[in-house]
């Protein structure tokens, strides 16, 4: 008989190398490395019965953790990638998503919770929280790529629909985190606004938000002069080609944000963004960013395997038509119409239009909002509920998104350059054109 070690040992080795090969192997499919790496967890978890639980209510510490730390490694990757400079024009299309889109998803949900589910007020909002941010992890199929290392290819840009998810998806996180934290004081101390408006709104929105976009900034400024302008080349980072150092930035931008409670997601990928202006067509940039994807891949294998585990051990046993008629709404209907609504009169092109509306990918950072709320707040009672919704959400989301990734975004790319090279004449050389 073989023993469980080394069949773990065995499986692991299987697994990191299928998250080498199947981004490339999958490229033109209709599937996805996370639809790949969901089944095999279930069919791992319900095959092997010798596999410890991976209920992620039983190991809610371990669940909080291993989620924060790929959410955060995803958003350092998604800042050194964006290749446009911040600004209110250049990113209008962010700003459309993160100040209408978001909110209307967050409302929808919560109003969805209320009427569908039955859930209270709180858990109502968290299920709106959790599922509202764009997940940086699981949208790498429709993000930006590596970033540019040369003048002429930072200056064609990224397309609209690649750009927009990304920094989307780099924002919205920290963002949504001030419903989270509502949701927690609504648990805690009832639904009176006197309550818990007053220190929710000095607190949870302005304190924390200022405190992420400064120090995220200050750290980028700091460590991009380390990397790229330091007088000692030891010291000069960029030099030695050490890629591992983006884990360096990571960790410091969000950890002396969070000691000063503030949101260290917004840190994070502001830290990224400032690191990437210090010295923007560096070829350090994508040595840092592909140490980090690397490691991003790895993490989420895990993650996906075990919440296939969860599910084939029974997290979605209490789901039933209520909560599938909420994902398929919030999937199909809420997300795609609030992202169109947000992007009308916008400088997106009917295409890209439906295709950011509609590539809103739920996963790993709902995960994380999920067990970070339960382990704060009082929800004990609709925990699995809660678990079950996000959950089957999550999962949904990499079912249909996975299967419709690579075909829509192949066929977009082709128009493009169609459109591109009548225009232009070198599709090579033009700018990225609306579509």
């Amino acid at each position: 008989m073989f023993e469980a070690p080394s069949i773990v040992f065995t499986a692991a080795g299987l697994a990191v190398f299928a998250a080498a090969v199947l981004p490339k192997l999958l490229r033109n499919a209709p599937l996805s490395m996370p639809m790949v790496f969901l089944a095999a967890g279930m069919l791992a978890f319900t095959f092997i019965p010798g596999l410890p639980d991976p209920d992620p209510l039983q190991h809610g510490e371990f669940t909080t953790h291993l989620t924060e730390v790929c959410v955060i490694i995803s958003l350092m990757g998604a800042g050194l990638a964006l290749d446009r400079p911040l600004g209110r024009r250049q990113w209008s299309t962010t700003w459309r998503m993160l100040g209408l889109a978001m909110p209307v998803c967050i409302v929808a949900l919560t109003l969805l919770g209320l009427g569908v589910l039955g859930l209270g007020l709180g858990a109502a909002l968290l299920v709106g929280a959790a599922l509202a941010p764009t997940d940086p992890v699981l949208a790498s199929e429709v993000q930006v790529g590596e970033p540019a290392d040369d003048e002429d290819e930072s200056e064609r840009g990224e397309d609209e629909i690649r750009f927009s998810l990304t920094s989307e998806a780099g924002l919205n996180d920290g963002l949504a985190f001030p419903f989270v934290y509502l949701a927690i004081a609504i648990s805690l101390v009832g639904t009176a606004p006197s309550q818990w408006f007053g220190s929710w709104f000095a607190v949870d929105v302005l304190w924390r938000i200022a405190v992420g976009v400064l120090l995220g900034w200050l750290a980028g400024k700091a460590l991009g002069r380390i990397f790229f302008s330091a007088r000692h080349e030891s010291i000069r980072l960029s030099a030695h080609s050490q890629g591992f150092v983006a884990l360096a930035a990571t960790f410091l931008a969000y950890g002396v944000t969070e000691m000063v409670e503030g949101y260290g997601f917004i840190a994070v990928f502001v830290c990224a963004v400032t690191i990437r202006a210090a010295e923007r067509t560096h070829g350090f940039h994508r040595i840092m960013h592909s140490y980090v994807e690397q490691l991003e891949r790895l993490m989420t294998v895990v993650i996906l395997v075990l919440l296939g585990g969860a599910i084939a051990r029974g997290l979605l046993a209490g789901v039933g038509w209520p909560e599938i008629l909420v994902a398929l709404v919030f999937l199909l209907l809420v997300r795609p119409l609030a992202g169109w609504l947000a992007l009308a009169r916008g400088k997106t092109g009917p295409r890209e239009r439906i295709a950011i509306s509609f590539f809103g990918i739920r996963g790993i950072g709902s995960l994380y909002y999920l067990s970070y709320a339960l382990s704060k707040g009082d929800f004990s009672a609709q925990a699995e509920q809660l678990w079950a919704i996000i959950g089957l959400v999550v999962a949904a989301s990499i079912v249909v998104h996975g299967a419709t990734t690579a075909p829509v975004m192949n066929r977009l790319d082709r128009l493009r350059e169609r459109k591109a090279e009548a225009k232009h004449g070198d599709v090579g050389k033009a700018p990225k054109t609306p579509i």
